[in-house]
């Protein structure tokens, strides 16, 4: 997919119906945040550094290069980022290789999307060969296209992967819902002007204006999301 950004959609008062559904990965459609944090704790105390569990709210959702630069800064580790990064997708691939828990209601939202037709798209900070493994647990039918972390030249919480996604589809960013479970992917939806419904995984998340939170995505429905777009807020 081209790094290129569209302008930011308009808002017009004819926009009010839903046109796409933006998912989040990690967090959200599955069970894989702890994963993450688990594998940079294995792997920083295989270099002889014990991470602070208060680090986990820091790294969590951002994109990777800026998790594994914090955690070598705060930890003084004697290792290059793109050693950390090789490391980082190798362990967590030989976990979901193991296991790939999705999230409650995950599987259900999704099969409900494809039956309605609804275009839908995966927005990842992961990599692309993180996503690839995923896509074939989540079923790659389910996803019109994926946008991944190292395919933007900015990703979350920058507006750029959600951006490319509403263009990829054709669609008003204005008028799609983004669900995910992070502040940094939610400052990222908001930023490209999407309605947004967060799922919190690991750190809370306010509700704000154009935004909706909830404890599970068993709360949101097709119905839920047509919703949002005829909110006044």
């Amino acid at each position: 997919m081209t790094s290129t950004v569209p302008a930011l959609g308009t808002r017009t008062a004819e926009g009010s119906a839903l046109q796409a559904v933006l998912l989040d990965m990690d967090g959200t459609l599955v069970d894989t945040e702890g994963f993450w944090w688990d594998v940079e704790v294995e792997i920083f105390a295989g270099l002889g550094h014990a991470l602070d569990d208060s680090w986990r709210h820091v790294v969590v959702g951002g994109p990777m290069t800026r998790s594994a630069g914090f955690l070598i800064e705060a930890t003084g580790a004697d290792i290059t980022l793109a050693e950390l990064t090789g490391l980082l997708n190798a362990g967590f691939e030989d976990r979901i290789a193991h296991a790939l828990p999705l999230m409650p209601g995950a599987a259900r939202l999704l099969a409900e999307l494809a039956e309605y037709e609804i275009p839908t798209a995966l927005v990842s900070a992961s990599h692309r060969r993180i996503i690839d493994r995923v896509l074939t647990s989540l079923g790659p039918q389910h996803f019109a296209l994926s946008v991944a972390g190292d395919e933007v030249s900015r990703t979350k919480p920058y507006p750029d992967p959600y951006l490319l996604a509403a263009a990829g589809l054709g669609v008003d960013p204005v008028r799609c819902a983004v669900v995910e479970d992070t502040a940094t992917g939610v400052a990222a939806a908001e930023a490209a002007g999407c309605h947004v419904v967060a799922v919190p995984s690991v750190a809370p998340i306010a509700p704000a204006a154009r935004r909706t939170v909830v404890a599970s995505l068993e709360e949101v429905d097709l119905a839920f999301l047509r919703g949002l777009m005829t909110e006044k807020r």
